[in-house]
């Protein structure tokens, strides 16, 4: 075990606390929230419902961006609602398209304190023929400290709200043309095939989303509601390093696919690369993964396990995961490793990958390579990190000029 895994505190403190504007906007605001918040401002008991629902059609299906193209609402309750809230998602600072068509999207937040730096999370977008997966971030920075992630080296700033998580798809969704009435996106490896561009959600960006469980649950509430966004359980995979006590509470209250970022097969080894297993060693979150609501072979936990090259690539550790993972409907991503600034690891040799998937798909287990993705923008797993030092000099300087005008 490395010095820093030893000495490294398993959880990160966050720096900051999310204080809410004086205007707030209603993305990711829950029906109920938005019933409450349109009483708050005079609206009559009688059409609360009625009008929560035009509000949630014209945001979530058409993806209004202001009040004013409201047509089925008054207009002196859209300048009422004008007076009191807004409908912003976080600001598109920079897009970067990758050579297979992956979009990273450096994204702003709204900024509590006018002057302060501005916050700063990254999204991704990973479009196949067939469908269109968003990789979402939970957290500004990260929690946890794991070894081989570029994002784990970022501190950690504050959790995002459920807005702030459903904007990331907002974002998406007003990029990719993919709302009603909107001229869907065209551009290479963009889907040909389906009814939208944005067809599944993983939280699997920056942060550990069950160190935000509560804003985690609300936005994917909001995300599965039938009546707007209309995403699917099984189409929202929530990836963890093991935050034992929240995998039941997911499976309960928001009832999405579970992956388990897993990574070693012994305890020494995953306490040095996810510091978090010597609060949860394996056994305990294996437990948890066998009692994970609803699991079936239907509904399969899905493991992840990233290929580092002469450190958790064998094949006798190939043999001692399919042992562990035995009576676990599962199926495992073999990750190859993407390399990032700074990092001590190297990505196994191909024909060691082939040879480690192998003996797990012997095993009668599915074990798909995850074929790297938008490497060369630093999309890939792994390599998300959104501390503006990493910017171009003149992406600083439009980032400050921003927060000077905020």
């Amino acid at each position: 075990m490395t010095a820093l895994a030893a000495t490294a505190p398993l959880e990160k403190t966050p720096l900051e606390v999310y204080v809410a504007p004086d205007k707030p906007s209603l993305v990711g605001v829950s029906r109920s929230g938005l019933i409450d918040l349109l009483a708050g401002i005079g609206v009559g008991e009688r059409e609360r419902k009625m009008r929560a629902q035009q509000i949630w059609h014209w945001l979530y299906v058409r993806g209004a961006q202001d009040f004013s193209p409201m047509s089925s609402i008054a207009r002196d309750l859209r300048t009422e609602l004008e007076k009191h809230f807004t409908l912003e998602r976080p600001e598109v600072v920079t897009e970067q398209v990758s050579a297979d068509g992956t979009r990273k999207w450096l994204l702003k937040l709204a900024s509590e304190n006018p002057g302060e730096r501005p916050h700063l999370i990254e999204c991704v977008y990973i479009p196949e023929s067939d469908r269109g997966t968003l990789c979402v971030s939970s957290q500004v920075g990260c929690t946890l400290n794991c070894s081989f992630c570029h994002t784990g080296t970022q501190r950690l700033v504050r959790n995002l709200t459920p807005g702030e998580i459903v904007g990331q798809i907002m974002v998406a969704r007003d990029r990719l043309g993919d709302f009603l009435g909107q001229t869907r996106a065209t551009g290479p490896g963009l889907p040909t095939e389906g009814e939208r561009c944005v067809s599944n959600i993983v939280m699997m960006g920056m942060g550990e989303p069950l160190y935000n469980f509560d804003a985690v649950r609300d936005a994917l509430h909001v995300t599965m509601d039938g009546d707007g966004l209309s995403l699917s359980k099984r189409r929202i995979t929530l990836s963890t390093s093991g935050v034992v006590p929240n995998i039941a509470r997911t499976g309960a209250e928001i009832g999405c696919m579970l992956a388990i970022s897993l990574h070693a097969v012994r305890d020494d080894l995953r306490d040095e690369l996810v510091p978090l297993n010597r609060k949860y060693p394996i056994k305990e979150l294996l437990n948890a993964c066998r009692n994970y609501p609803g699991v079936s072979n239907a509904r399969r936990i899905t493991f992840e396990y990233v290929m580092l090259k002469g450190v958790n690539d064998s094949l006798a550790e190939a043999k001692e995961l399919v042992r562990l993972l035995k009576g676990i409907p599962a199926k495992i991503n073999l990750i190859p490793f993407n390399p990032w600034p700074g990092s001590q690891y190297e990505c196994s040799d191909w024909e060691q990958i082939e040879k480690f998937s192998e003996v797990v798909f012997n095993a009668g287990y599915a074990s798909p390579v995850r074929t790297p993705r938008g490497r060369d923008i630093l999309a890939a797993c792994g390599q998300l990190k959104s501390e503006t030092e990493k910017l171009s000099a003149r992406e600083r300087m439009a980032l400050r000029a921003m927060a000077m005008t905020d």
